[in-house]
C-alpha cells in the first residue's frame, strides 16, 4: 500500500483557498489501489490517517459515514 504524507495545516488551508472539498481531492487520487494518507502537524507528528479506498463507491460510503460522525460530535458538543 502506498503511503502519502500530507502536512495537515497547509492541506486544509489550500482547500479553503481553492474552495474545494477534501473528498473531491481524494476522488481524484483514486487509481484502483488503496493508499494510506497520513496527516502530519508542522513538527511531522502524525495527527491522523485515512486509508483511501480503491474505488469511488467506497469513498462515497466513507464520506457519508464521516459526515454522520462529524454531525453527531457537533450535536454532542453543543
Amino acid at each position: 500500500m502506498q503511503r502519502i504524507e500530507i502536512k495537515a495545516e497547509q492541506f486544509f488551508e489550500l482547500l479553503r483557498l481553492k474552495d474545494t472539498p477534501m473528498w473531491e481531492i481524494f476522488a481524484q487520487m483514486i487509481d484502483g489501489n488503496e493508499k494510506e494518507i497520513i496527516f502530519l502537524d508542522n513538527e511531522d507528528k502524525v495527527l491522523f490517517n485515512y486509508v483511501l479506498p480503491a474505488d469511488k463507491e467506497k469513498l462515497e460510503e466513507d464520506r457519508k459515514e464521516f459526515s454522520k460522525q462529524f454531525s453527531d460530535k457537533l450535536a454532542n458538543f453543543n
